[in-house]
């Protein structure tokens, strides 16, 4: 854990989501004025989700996003999302947004809103896990543990603005230990704080979620996890399907698992449910997987 990230109080959804708007299709997300630090990806996701959202008629809600990223973000710095309205349908509406720092693009996103309407319903597979009150707060997750395990554990809190319960070992903790692990993540998640009830919130949540712990499910195996020396590792594209309406102040439960790698490049995928096994959104996201160092003239590098 830096100074600055002790010394900061928590991050809070309520400031995540707090986007100034500019002009009628232009948006700011203020930057957090210390020392220069990345971005994390779930955060740009959601705030052009956000953005997107503030330019279609508040019935419409989000049913699936696809994003790129182009370049690492300063979180440090504000960041400008331009939204362009591609089509307004009679039931669809399809916006892209470009997020820029510097005078350069950073972050690519595509999403489609839809208006409510009734069709047929199946879903597969079921929630398969115990209930939250079941599995240790992080606190107990993370009692004894010293060193940058315990330092990450302790971050955390300060720098996730949410309840978390693992079920399960993290594939981090064997890796601290030099052990390989299946390529998977399994826990409950929801907001410390009240959402308003308007759905786009919800979905500006779980869209930040999406990007949590994802890519490290594809260095479990190799007994290795992002952030460690021995990796570059970073998302390149991203993909989230809502499938129903939410609630993301209440109980969800994350699986995650990596189902390939090769090439320096992995693919990770996820599914949230709610409490009472209500499959809510589904994730794909391809991440770019290295030993280090990374080659001069990889993309990477240019950026």
């Amino acid at each position: 854990m830096t100074s600055s990230t002790a010394d900061a109080p928590p991050v809070t959804f309520a400031a995540l989501l707090a986007l100034e708007q500019e002009e009628p299709e232009t948006f700011r997300a203020p930057g957090h004025g210390g020392p220069p630090e990345r971005t994390f990806g779930g955060t740009l996701v959601a705030q052009a989700l956000l953005a997107a959202g503030r330019t279609v008629a508040p019935e419409r809600s989000a049913h699936s996003l696809h994003a790129y990223f182009l370049r690492p973000g300063d979180a440090s710095a504000p960041t400008d999302y331009r939204v362009t309205a591609i089509r307004d349908g009679a039931t669809y509406a399809t916006r892209q947004v470009v997020a820029a720092q510097h005078g350069k693009p950073t972050f690519l996103l595509t999403a489609s809103f839809q208006l409510p309407e009734d069709g047929r319903e199946h879903q597969l597979p079921r929630l398969d896990a115990p209930p939250p009150e079941q599995l240790p707060t992080l606190q107990e997750a993370s009692a004894g543990l010293g060193g940058a395990l315990g330092r990450w554990f302790a971050r955390l809190p300060l720098t996730r603005p949410l309840d978390l319960r693992f079920d399960g070992e993290l594939p981090r903790v064997a890796a601290a230990r030099g052990e390989a692990a299946a390529p998977r993540h399994r826990f409950w998640l929801r907001t410390r704080e009240h959402l308003p009830d308007a759905q786009l919130p919800h979905s500006c949540v779980v869209a930040y979620v999406s990007d949590m712990l994802l890519l490290s499910t594809s260095l479990a195996p190799h007994a290795t996890t992002s952030g460690a020396p021995d990796v570059a590792a970073a998302s390149i594209d991203h993909a989230v399907w809502f499938h129903r309406p939410f609630r993301a102040d209440e109980w969800l439960f994350y699986e995650q698992e990596s189902s390939s790698a090769f090439g320096g490049r992995a693919l990770c995928h996820g599914r949230l449910f709610t409490r009472s096994g209500d499959l809510v959104a589904t994730v794909a996201q391809e991440a770019m997987i290295r030993d280090r160092a990374a080659p001069a003239d990889s993309p990477t590098a240019r950026n």
